[in-house]
C-alpha cells in the first residue's frame, strides 16, 4: 500500500523528495492508518480543490486494500 500512495503522490507533488508515508500498526479492528507526508507547497496539489483529489487517492487505495482484504485510511499531513 505505502507504494501506491507513495507513486500517486509523487505524480502530483513538483518536490518528489518530500514525499513520506508512515504506516500506523493495525488496531484492534485491523484498520491500517497511512500518513502521507508531502511539502507545505505540494499540500494543495495533493488535496485538491474542495479535497476531491484527496478523495480520489482514499478511494483508489481503500479499493486495492479491499482486493488485498485489509482496512486502510490515508490521511494527509
Amino acid at each position: 500500500m505505502e507504494k501506491l500512495i507513495v507513486a500517486i503522490a509523487r505524480g502530483l507533488v513538483e518536490d518528489k523528495d518530500a514525499v513520506n508515508v508512515v504506516a500506523e500498526q493495525p488496531n484492534a479492528e485491523g484498520l491500517v492508518v497511512y500518513h502521507l507526508h508531502v511539502a507545505p507547497d505540494d499540500m494543495g496539489r495533493v488535496i485538491g480543490k474542495q479535497g476531491r483529489i484527496a478523495k480520489a487517492i482514499r478511494t483508489v487505495v481503500r479499493a486495492a486494500a479491499n482486493k488485498a482484504e485489509m482496512k486502510v485510511a490515508v490521511e494527509i499531513d
